[in-house]
């Protein structure tokens, strides 16, 4: 094994590691109960089934596909293969980032490991991966066809747009991707084509794509479109992407949706990315083709005002970023022939890395039931499972898709993670409730609510030790649990 084999071995084990981490995100569990309550009845829902306060309601299930299957994928190997199953997701996704980017392997891996810990906070079992994978994947069929303009990198586009729309609303940025690679190819033509007109002469470059092939792009745009149609809400998911990226209370309320503060650690190497990549920029100067330029800046103001769209905003700036590095520090790869004895060293530094990736993936796995202890109301949910309280139950917001997983059908959720099913105003009343704002006691009334499970540190908590109608039936650290007498 060459050295640089052994760098690039190296990385992918490392970039694995990273990605290895218990399941915690909120929404996983009312995903895994979607593709269970799929699966069963066969059905895809069109209303809410798991909250009381939204029976009937419209529920766009746009991730339908993804809950599928990441209820399949637990069917198969539990929770320890979701883990491991979605961290091969990401890393495929990177992989396919790092073989479109120059200056490998040291210098592609430099911009390939600062934007993959730029993206780390968003990493998880949750179907946005799948967005990455396929974004990853479009960028990869779309340089690919402007290096070689071979067609057959474009026809399963269309295809896997018809995969990804029922996969993730995400779907949208794939069209945003071929139209800026379509765009750019027509501006190209139009610039070159004036430039010859005015020379009287041929010039020595010609732009990367024919008008045939510019023809073509456009031919897969328009196709690709025509298939977001084919899914169980038809052309209303041309609409559900704007939907969500406008509602105030997401934008204002839901963490992800904020922009990075960069005042937190997590979101330095993101600062770092951008810092690297303006810099090399202004000093290598080396050409940046157009479509990439388009992307970096939609993507880039996409970053600045959510964190969740920073991976889509890495996946670009990572190859953009290494061929600045690779025209600052021309590394040349060596030709000289490892000798035989380094080889035998290179594997074995290998296989010891394996060895210890093995043990990290098996102690994350087995660390799992803790993790969700930790973070979610498990004993409080098991209070409730052995005593049988009569519902309607309050709780908190990153809580709902907890209890809907380990509840449904016996209880119905006064919210979860399901913002756009549950709409703004809702959610703002809900808050007042948790804040005891005034008028909280005639909300829970009206909703005939008869438990409340939230933190023993909110709002609600002290005012309902205070109101004699409730009692505390149960509390620990994680929860706390009041019951109208």
């Amino acid at each position: 094994m060459t050295t640089s084999r052994l760098f690039t071995a190296i990385l992918s084990l490392a970039l694995f590691t990273m990605t290895i981490r218990e399941i915690s995100d909120p929404d996983f569990w009312w995903h895994l109960r979607a593709g269970q309550y799929m699966v069963e009845t066969a059905t895809i829902p069109h209303t809410d089934p798991f909250a009381f306060t939204a029976q009937g309601k419209e529920w766009v299930a746009h991730e339908w596909l993804s809950e599928v299957f990441i209820y399949a994928a637990y069917r198969v190997g539990g929770f320890a293969f979701l883990t491991i199953l979605f961290s091969g997701i990401i890393t495929f996704a990177f992989a396919l980032t790092y073989a479109r980017s120059e200056g490998k392997p040291y210098l592609a891996g430099f911009a390939l490991l600062l934007g993959a810990l730029a993206t780390a906070p968003t990493w998880g079992v949750r179907p946005q991966m799948l967005t990455l994978l396929l974004m990853s994947v479009f960028l990869f069929l779309l340089d690919r066809f402007v290096v070689t303009r071979e067609n057959r990198f474009l026809f399963p586009l269309p295809f896997l747009m018809l995969v990804w729309v029922n996969l993730h609303s995400g779907y949208a940025i794939g069209l945003i991707v071929i139209g800026a690679f379509w765009f750019a190819a027509f501006i190209e033509g139009i610039v070159f084509r004036v430039r010859k007109y005015h020379a009287k002469n041929s010039l020595d470059t010609e732009p990367a794509l024919s008008p045939r092939n510019t023809r073509l792009l456009l031919i897969i745009l328009v196709l690709s479109t025509l298939a977001v149609v084919i899914n169980p809400n038809g052309a209303r998911m041309f609409v559900y992407p704007f939907e969500t990226l406008t509602s105030a209370a997401m934008q204002r309320y839901i963490q992800e949706w904020f922009s990075p503060d960069f005042h937190q650690t997590e979101w330095l190497p993101f600062a770092l990315l951008l810092v690297s990549l303006i810099a090399t920029t202004l000093i290598a100067r080396a050409r940046v083709p157009l479509a990439h330029i388009i992307l970096l800046f939609l993507l880039g103001v996409l970053a600045l005002r959510s964190a969740r769209n920073i991976p889509l905003f890495v996946l670009v700036a990572i190859p953009v970023l290494s061929t600045q590095l690779a025209a600052w520090i021309p590394l040349r790869a060596s030709n000289k022939a490892t000798p035989r004895p380094m080889q035998i060293i290179n594997a074995a530094i290998v296989v010891v890395l394996a060895v210890f990736v093995f043990l990290r993936v098996a102690s994350v796995l087995a660390n799992q039931t803790n993790a969700e202890r930790e973070k979610f109301p498990a004993a409080a949910v098991e209070w409730i499972q052995k005593n049988r309280p009569a519902p309607n139950i309050y709780n908190s917001y990153g809580w709902g898709g907890y209890l809907i997983w380990k509840l449904y059908p016996d209880y119905l959720v006064y919210i979860d993670g399901r913002a756009d099913v549950h709409g703004d105003a809702f959610i703002e009343d809900f808050l007042n409730i948790y804040r005891a704002s005034q008028g909280w006691q005639t909300e829970l009334a009206a909703r005939d609510v008869r438990l409340v499970l939230i933190e023993p540190n909110a709002p609600l908590a002290n005012a309902l030790a205070n109101d004699s109608l409730w009692t505390r039936v149960f509390s620990d650290s994680q929860s706390i649990i009041f019951q109208k007498k």
